[in-house]
């Protein structure tokens, strides 16, 4: 894939979640276009959605209001065994919904860093912090390929349905394994391919920015992950998950192709 094609896809999704933030703003409804699993002005379907994903309803009101837009597909904080005081970096972090969720994990002395590519999204998750009081919560303008964040610092990697999104992800997971610490690891909930997808799926910009598109196989992501140094990979695919992914894009048949799992591994 070209530079010009890697830009092309990044833009596509950028300006969707764009319009998914904005009309989370406005309080309208975005519809399952405009995200991975969805997104509603109604907080008791974006609830519901976030409990499915595994979320308990403790998580949910600990966060402030319009942080959970019910996108992602898992809950990376269940794996991640984080502790007072760990560097915690959210890749493409949304609203702020699991960075504000690590946030009392840690600790003060502690620190959770999100980074998003979408200025929109970046300014609601600000204000969620300062609505939420998260003194230790920042939130940076940047790729997950080329990550604003200083070398060998992180100490736990989480992410939520957004590795998919990315047209290099070679690149993001070396980039991820440059800024942790030796020992440091990764948590991630994301989308796999269960299967080669068919060429009309793969081209298709909008199951693209619904998750789908971009899936790779477990054995894609584990060479990526290897190539990167990264040890101790475990992949493990959820099958309940096809109950909520055949309502990203109805009719489409996309549980047949996708399935949610959770990503480990570990800087040596």
């Amino acid at each position: 894939m070209t530079q010009d094609q890697h830009d092309t896809i990044r833009n596509q999704v950028r300006s969707s979640y764009a319009e998914v933030a904005e009309a989370s703003n406005q309080g309208d409804c975005c519809g399952v276009e405009s995200s991975c699993c969805g997104v509603s002005d109604d907080a008791q379907i974006n609830s519901l959605i976030s409990t499915r994903l595994g979320y308990s309803e403790d998580d949910l009101a600990n966060v402030p209001d319009g942080a959970d837009m019910g996108l992602g597909c898992g809950n990376p904080k269940a794996i991640a065994s984080l502790k007072p005081g760990e560097t915690v970096l959210d890749l493409g972090s949304g609203g702020g919904f699991d960075a504000f969720l690590a946030s009392p994990e840690v600790g003060e002395k502690g620190h959770v860093i999100g980074v998003d590519m979408t200025p929109s999204m970046l300014s609601k998750a600000r204000n969620n912090a300062i609505k939420g009081k998260f003194t230790n919560v920042e939130f940076r303008l940047g790729e997950i390929e080329h990550l604003p964040v200083a070398d060998n610092s992180v100490d736990v990697i989480i992410s939520n349905c957004v590795i998919n999104l990315s047209p290099n992800k070679q690149q993001v997971f070396n980039d991820a394994f440059r800024v942790l610490k030796s020992g440091g690891r990764l948590a991630i909930s994301d989308v796999v391919a269960s299967t080669e997808l068919p060429d009309d799926i793969k081209n298709d910009p909008f199951l693209h920015s619904a998750c789908v598109s971009g899936a790779s196989q477990i054995n894609e992501l584990e060479a990526f992950m290897k190539k990167a140094g990264f040890t101790q990979i475990k992949i493990q695919p959820k099958d309940e998950s096809r109950a909520f992914i055949k309502d990203w894009a109805p009719g489409s048949n996309i549980e047949d192709y996708v399935i949610s799992a959770s990503i480990e591994a570990i800087k040596p």
